[in-house]
């Protein structure tokens, strides 16, 4: 089990796009047609063999409105992790409680949604692919939009809670993995990367705080993200309402 996918949600996607490719130095991205039925329109990037998306509300009423609204702005959406056996995962999740959001099988690939009510901090979806370098979400040619000479793969996800302890506990044993920690910090170590709970102290409520991503020169990411007003007080790189942890290669 990994990450392969962090979606954001941003109220202008074009804005978000901008900041996205410049601080993170990356190539081209792939709009999913898919996204249309639930009126979005989004930009997919591969990160290496890892996957960045922004997805966008085109009409009122839909999910990623409520959140946009909800959270008070741009943030984190979804964590889309990569499964070896989707009978399996599905079958743990209902055994633990969980109503699917949404899911679909295809020729090799498919989706669950879970619901975010009976996991919380936000959507987390279960995804398999044959063969297991394969990606549809990035479209069929993701592999020549790979540029990796400032960002090389996302390693970690950071979601916030009002209490991290028992939200860890029910993604744990929703995934089956152990989790490490104590108190108000808690990890789930996956393949090349990891899910962190935190306190949510922001007052933006529960959700997707964070995501880190490998870097070769984090000084020059965050110079990028300083020229682009894209740096908080605290000297985080923040894009699309997103805080980023730049771990070095």
């Amino acid at each position: 089990m990994r990450i392969r996918q962090i979606a954001l949600v941003g109220e202008d996607l074009a804005a978000a796009k901008a900041d996205i490719v410049d601080v993170l130095g990356l190539g081209g991205d792939y709009a999913d047609p898919g996204v249309k039925k639930y009126g979005l329109h989004n930009a997919v990037w591969p990160i290496g063999d890892t996957f960045l998306e922004v997805v966008s509300p085109t009409q009122e009423g839909t999910t990623a409105g409520r959140l946009l609204s909800k959270r008070g702005g741009d943030g984190g959406y979804m964590v889309i992790l990569q499964v070896d056996d989707m009978k399996a995962a599905r079958d743990l999740a209902t055994a633990k409680g969980v109503r699917f959001a949404d899911k679909f099988d295809g020729d090799g690939y498919g989706f669950t949604h879970l619901h975010p009510k009976d996991v919380g901090g936000a959507i987390l979806s279960l995804d398999e692919m044959i063969p297991y370098d394969r990606w549809e979400w990035g479209g069929p040619k993701w592999k020549e939009n790979v540029k990796t000479d400032v960002s090389t793969k996302i390693v970690g996800a950071e979601v916030q809670a009002d209490d991290p302890d028992a939200m860890s506990k029910r993604w744990a044993e929703v995934l089956g993995r152990e989790r490490t920690g104590g108190g108000e910090a808690w990890t789930i170590p996956l393949k090349d990367g990891e899910i962190r709970f935190s306190k949510a102290r922001d007052g933006r409520g529960e959700g997707v705080a964070a995501f880190d991503v490998a870097v070769r020169d984090p000084d020059a990411v965050r110079a990028k993200a300083r020229a682009r007003g894209r740096l908080d007080a605290e000297g985080n790189v923040r894009l699309c309402g997103t805080r980023i942890g730049l771990v070095k290669v």
